[in-house]
């Protein structure tokens, strides 16, 4: 029991008392560093919070201007989809043909023959009475419609019915009738010049050879073909835009000068066969073989064409392209033969009908 009450009446050494106030010393300094440390960390974020706010007119003038690419590139936009849409539709391929020139003479023939059961009413879409009428018509079809030319003659022949007439006549005259079938004063000076050469060189009649014909103003090839074959039953070749246009397409040539055409055609045809065959291609090209958009689908030579799906294929959509009695409209003459009236052909108005 003495023990005990001595053990707790001992006092402190002064040695411990020392060590304590040491180690109490060094945990103020440890404490004043790390509030030293804080402070400075302190500083640093101040600083980058100034740096960032300095930056920030920066970034958001940056968003400012960012509007205006998006409205620059919303305005871009519509002129790109524009363009998708304003970009045509590219044609189906045509499909290679390889074949014997014995194998293209069969099927040039094969497509003249389905044409001429298609178009067995096939004629010249000019009106005329005589060849004088026909030569005149057919140099005056340049540039217009057969259906403009024919509207236009009947005023022009019934004032000058003969050559020696029409060379007699007033230019300014002859203008203001030819005026709707387009280029009326090279037109003018092509018919009274053509008339003149009737009368002075011809006797006032239309020669029947082809040397004689294209001596004529106004008078190439092509007309000189129209009236040998259509006015005096020569055969020939008519190689106007339709009928340049289809041989291409079915690549009986791929020729593109008209005489080279005609002799690169003719050599597949017998010369009997020139004639008509000049009808039945120009037939097809103003009723079906379209220059822009081809019924295909309504075509009756399509398994023999290296073209098709260049037009329409659809059955129903190719019927509503066919032009002329073919779709219902009336045909190119006013006075057309009794053939085509009897195959449903309607005739055209006059000038100035409807």
């Amino acid at each position: 029991m003495k023990t005990t009450k001595a053990a707790k009446s001992t006092p402190v050494k002064p040695v411990a008392k020392k060590a304590a106030k040491k180690a109490a010393q060094k945990a103020t300094a440890a404490s004043g560093k790390a509030t030293g440390v804080a402070k400075k960390a302190t500083a640093t974020t101040k600083k980058a919070a100034a740096a960032s706010k300095k930056a920030a007119p920066a970034k958001t003038a940056a968003k400012k201007a960012a509007p205006a690419k998006t409205a620059a590139s919303k305005k871009a936009a519509p002129a790109k989809t524009v363009a998708k849409k304003a970009a045509p539709a590219q044609a189906a391929p045509k499909k290679a043909i390889v074949e014997s020139h014995a194998a293209l003479v069969r099927r040039a023939r094969r497509i003249n023959r389905e044409l001429a059961e298609v178009y067995p009413y096939a004629h010249p879409e000019l009106d005329f009475e005589n060849p004088f009428q026909l030569v005149i018509a057919t140099v005056l079809s340049a540039q217009t419609t057969d259906l403009r030319v024919n509207q236009t003659t009947p005023g022009l022949f019934a004032k000058y019915p003969t050559p020696e007439d029409l060379a007699a006549a007033n230019p300014e005259e002859v203008e203001e009738i030819l005026r709707p079938t387009g280029f009326f004063r090279a037109k003018t000076k092509s018919v009274i010049g053509l008339s003149k050469a009737l009368a002075e060189d011809f006797g006032g009649e239309v020669p029947s050879r082809l040397e004689d014909l294209v001596k004529l103003p106004g008078v190439g090839r092509k007309t000189a073909f129209v009236v040998l074959g259509n006015a005096f039953g020569r055969p020939g070749i008519t190689v106007d835009t339709h009928f340049g246009r289809l041989v291409r397409r079915w690549q009986w040539t791929d020729e593109t000068d008209p005489d080279k055409v005609e002799a690169a055609v003719g050599a597949l045809f017998p010369k009997s066969e020139w004639t008509m065959l000049s009808h039945h291609v120009i037939f097809h090209g103003r009723r079906i073989c379209h220059a822009r958009k081809p019924a295909c689908g309504a075509c009756p030579i399509a398994p023999l064409c290296p073209a098709y799906g260049e037009g329409e294929t659809d059955p129903e959509k190719a019927r509503k392209l066919l032009k002329y009695e073919k779709g219902g409209f009336p045909g190119q003459r006013l006075n057309p033969p009794q053939s085509y009236l009897d195959a449903g052909g309607i005739p055209a108005p006059p000038l100035g009908a409807g």
